[in-house]
């Protein structure tokens, strides 16, 4: 069956991350937020795990609805190792058995954010749904369980900090409604670390940035897939603002190899960043873009006025996870481009 995957990405991810799936050999995961960006490479990483290393690893993915999924991802939803249960992430019905390892991937969607959707209902989707894993994770006696956050939870990065490390304790101004998801990640963080020393599971965060790979969204409000729609299109990439937000990518294949490491071997109620430390401004993303694309095109900048008055970064330091987890960027940020506009 053809993997969704590309076959070099595929072997990037199981080369790096063999022991980390041995560790998962036949084991029952549950997975909210399994069928988005995060999950279809995921659960791709664990069809192919199970087949060159023989792990019969199972996993259990909440969805809002399964039939969708099927039928834009047919080869990963007919795996016999992918099973699914329906239910909203703020409400759904437990499912039986035990598992052994709960990534809780589930968030508000990127359709919902794009649509502007409400804040409150935001916040009340990310909390309420976390708590209901969490809950569920103590049912289902899991021994280790993964949180992705956000660097959201800093709130704006200070002009003087480069790249923002876990130690850093800025937050989002707390009236400051257009912030529902920081505000949100942050008592999801607490949450989970809570829940963590209370019931005697591992439970581990991960801080993720930006990323780039196949399955991210061309038509929304991501900056990159949003250059590389234009790309493909023949041009030109626009660039609607004055090009000058510092941002970082990394991308989907070194994504799941962080994210496996901080499962498998994350410290208990500690936040790992997860990102890319090499920055770069939106304008030169867009000549990136357009000079990586099949066709070469040109790069149209609006030029208006930026949002803020001074500069604009979300770039992480990662040095945590470098020197206790061993985790690098692997993959370039011109690879990571060349490589997503070959597959979608």
């Amino acid at each position: 069956m053809k993997s969704s995957t590309p076959a070099d990405d595929v072997a990037h991810i199981l080369d790096h991350s063999e022991e980390l799936w041995r560790t998962l050999g036949g084991e029952r995961l549950f997975i909210t937020g399994g069928t988005g960006f995060f999950g279809r490479w995921l659960l791709d990483s664990l069809i192919r795990a199970n087949e060159r290393f023989d792990l019969r690893t199972s996993a259990v993915v909440l969805t809002r609805d399964a039939a969708a999924f099927r039928r834009d991802m047919p080869s990963l939803a007919a795996n016999p190792a992918i099973a699914f249960h329906e239910g909203d992430l703020a409400s759904y019905g437990f499912p039986d058995g035990e598992f052994s390892h709960v990534l809780h991937m589930g968030t508000t969607t990127s359709l919902a954010t794009f649509q502007n959707e409400a804040p409150l209902a935001k916040f009340e989707n990310i909390v309420i749904g976390t708590q209901r894993t969490l809950d569920f994770a103590v049912k289902c006696r899991a021994r280790k369980f993964l949180l992705t956050s956000s660097g959201a939870v800093y709130g704006r990065q200070p002009a003087d900090v480069t790249h923002i490390s876990e130690d850093h304790v800025f937050a989002p101004e707390p009236t400051n409604t257009a912030s529902a998801v920081g505000h949100s990640k942050r008592a999801a963080e607490f949450l989970t670390a809570a829940y963590g020393e209370q019931h005697g599971f591992d439970a581990t965060i991960a801080r993720c940035f930006s990323f780039v790979g196949r399955h991210l969204p061309l038509d929304l409000h991501y900056a990159i897939g949003n250059f590389m729609r234009d790309a493909l299109k023949g041009g030109p990439v626009e660039v609607r603002g004055d090009g000058t937000q510092v941002r970082s990518y990394l991308y989907a294949a070194d994504l799941v190899i962080w994210l496996l490491t901080i499962l498998c071997n994350g410290t208990a109620s500690r936040a790992y960043n997860v990102g890319s430390e090499e920055d770069v401004t939106i304008a030169d993303l867009a000549h990136r873009v357009a000079r990586l694309a099949p066709v070469p095109v040109e790069v149209h900048l609006a030029g208006l006025p930026p949002q803020f008055p001074r500069p604009d970064r979300y770039v992480p330091s990662t040095r945590r996870a470098q020197d206790e987890l061993g985790l690098r960027q692997l993959i370039s940020l011109d690879e990571a481009i060349a490589r997503t506009l070959r597959s979608v």
